[in-house]
């Protein structure tokens, strides 16, 4: 059974069920990390916990959820190996993982609603990493990452 990471913040928190339940009738094993209710909370706690995660390897892929998707995008790229994608739709949910090998789906719930944010999450869990020269770039980002590293050491 694959396992798939989910946060979000409270407005995020109706999608995040609703995507919760999906996944789980998908055979997802769902490991749900919070918020929990639709109590005011804020999403950089939540996005960068399950970044964390990816970042670890512990978990291959993760969705997050917050109004706009613009703060948990931002947060969860902060962490190195994490390649998240704010997707609005399913092409650019599609290239997000052929081209990027995305590990993050981030959405916003201003802008998708369920029935659109199934889809999107449907394509990007069913797209593979293309490769070839999208693997060149993928290892720029990489080096890129060990550069900061050094930098700021």
């Amino acid at each position: 059974m694959r396992t798939i990471l989910l946060a979000s913040d409270h407005a995020g928190f109706r999608l995040k069920e609703e995507l919760k339940s999906y996944l789980k009738k998908k055979n997802f094993r769902v490991e749900d990390l919070g918020t929990y209710s639709l109590e005011r909370c804020d999403y950089p706690g939540f996005a960068y916990a399950l970044a964390k995660e990816i970042s670890k390897a512990k978990y291959k892929r993760g969705v997050l959820i917050c109004k706009s998707g613009i703060g948990s995008s931002i947060v969860a790229n902060r962490v190195p190996g994490v390649r998240a994608a704010l997707c609005y739709n399913m092409k650019a949910a599609r290239l997000s993982r052929e081209h990027n090998d995305s590990n993050v789906l981030v959405l916003g719930s201003a802008f998708v609603n369920g029935e659109l944010a199934k889809r999107i999450l449907n394509i990007w869990l069913n797209t593979e990493f293309l490769g070839a020269r999208h693997r060149r770039r993928l290892n720029t980002i990489l080096k890129i990452e060990k550069e900061v590293k050094r930098w700021r050491a």
